[in-house]
């Protein structure tokens, strides 16, 4: 068989044992190795696994993984997700459904000291879900919302996606966060215009809470200092050149944890609890990431990237077409592939493809983060549906895909404005520099 036939083979297997329920990154590894054996040699095969598995368990750029699960994971024991939605229901609660906008911006903020998606889905979900029942929300309104919006998490900066995508593409991790600020912004609007249009036809489903007093309001705003204070430290220190990403990292992990003591928040059992949920969702991003680079290094020498890349280039088509089919792709495989493997899984894919086409890679980042945000909603393995299906255990898990589904639209509205005006991403990374 030649290499390009081994490659398809390997690829049909993966998907087959991902299908059987086997673990996303020993699978993308099992099939790296084999692969790797037959078109290459056994030996080079356990060598490339040897080198692989060291470089990305000793690499010091992916530390930053670690340290900023670490400071969003303080960040919520702590209770600044409450300080945020509390200020977010004081401002946008009178609304139509002002609670659900309320749980949008609060997973906004949140999302800025925590770049997970789950991580932000389970927060909001144990801090909005009991607000927005007491209100008389909709069931699949206010699960869907929280679904939805817990993976802003993910676009905007600090994010596990972007440090991943980053490491996969050698491109700087500081470009790609700044990148990802419009357009998890502009996502969060298009959230809260969703819900506006949803309660503007059917107001029973996200009834108004009372009004609340001017300086209500502005008291509300002391609790979003501790947010913007960490954002600020971590961001700005980043940006004006002072520490590097990893180190960066590292002072936003110390500075939750000394707000955390300030605030009388602190205690043992907190840090430990907040540790071992780092350990935990460390372990599982680094190992996912050591299987995506041993399946990268197979498809490499099976050259499908480089033939499919100059295969895509050659089509008589526009460049959105083809980025168009690509996120379609996504959406569709999302379905049934956790998100985060499948990103890790096809970047070495489709990238080539990307470039070949002209298209800027901090670009295409945000475009990868906001596929992913699709993922995460999708059927049938929507990670943060299963997350706030297992907080809120009074509703059935189909009312929570089925609430997600106009964020799902919104998602989709998002990446064609982004195809369309890829200046948004773009801008702030370019005017920085």
């Amino acid at each position: 068989m030649t290499p390009i036939q081994i490659g398809i083979l390997g690829i049909v297997f993966l998907f087959l044992m991902l299908a059987a329920s086997m673990p996303v990154a020993f699978t993308m590894g099992i099939v790296g190795f084999l692969g790797f054996s037959l078109i290459v040699s056994p030996q080079a095969a356990v060598s490339m696994i040897t080198t692989d598995l060291f470089d990305t368990f000793s690499s010091y750029s992916l530390t930053v993984i670690p340290l900023f699960v670490l400071m969003g994971q303080v960040s919520m024991h702590s209770g600044i997700s409450r300080k945020l939605f509390n200020a977010a229901y004081h401002w946008l609660g009178p609304l139509p459904g002002g609670l659900a906008m309320a749980t949008v911006g609060a997973c906004a903020g949140f999302g800025a000291i925590c770049g997970s998606g789950p991580a932000t889905a389970a927060t909001m979900a144990s801090v909005a879900l009991p607000e927005m029942k007491r209100f008389h929300y909709s069931n699949e309104l206010s699960t869907g919302t929280v679904a939805a919006g817990g993976g802003l998490g993910m676009m905007i900066p600090p994010s596990v996606v972007f440090i991943c995508y980053a490491i996969m593409t050698e491109q700087s991790i500081g470009k790609l966060f700044i990148s990802g600020i419009i357009p998890g912004i502009m996502i969060s609007l298009l959230f809260c215009v969703t819900i506006w249009i949803i309660c503007r036809y059917k107001p029973e489903l996200g009834p108004k809470a009372p009004p609340t007093t001017f300086k209500a309001k502005v008291a509300s705003l002391l609790g979003v200092a501790e947010t913007i204070l960490l954002f600020i430290m971590v961001m700005g220190g980043m940006f004006a050149g002072i520490f590097t990403p990893t180190e960066a990292a590292a002072v936003g992990a110390a500075g939750s944890i000394l707000i955390a003591l300030f605030g009388r928040n602190f205690s043992w059992k907190m840090l430990i609890q907040s540790l071992h949920e780092t350990a935990r969702t460390s372990c599982m991003v680094l190992i996912i990431i050591a299987g995506a680079v041993m399946f990268g290094h197979f498809l490499a020498v099976t050259r499908i990237p480089s033939e499919l890349a100059a295969w895509l280039s050659s089509l008589v088509l526009p460049g959105w077409v083809i980025m168009a089919i690509i996120i379609f792709f996504y959406l569709i495989a999302g379905c049934f592939v956790d998100a985060l493997a499948l990103v890790m899984l096809t970047i070495p894919i489709f990238y080539p493809v990307v470039i070949g086409l002209g298209f800027d890679p901090i670009w295409f980042g945000v475009i990868i983060v906001l596929v992913t945000q699709m993922g995460v909603i999708t059927p049938p393995v929507g990670v943060n549906v299963y997350v706030v299906s297992g907080i809120a255990r009074d509703v059935a898990l189909q009312t929570v895909f089925k609430g997600s589904m106009p964020f799902l639209i919104a998602l989709i509205v998002a990446a064609a404005i982004l195809i369309l005006f890829p200046e948004l991403a773009l801008w702030l990374p370019n005017l920085i520099g």
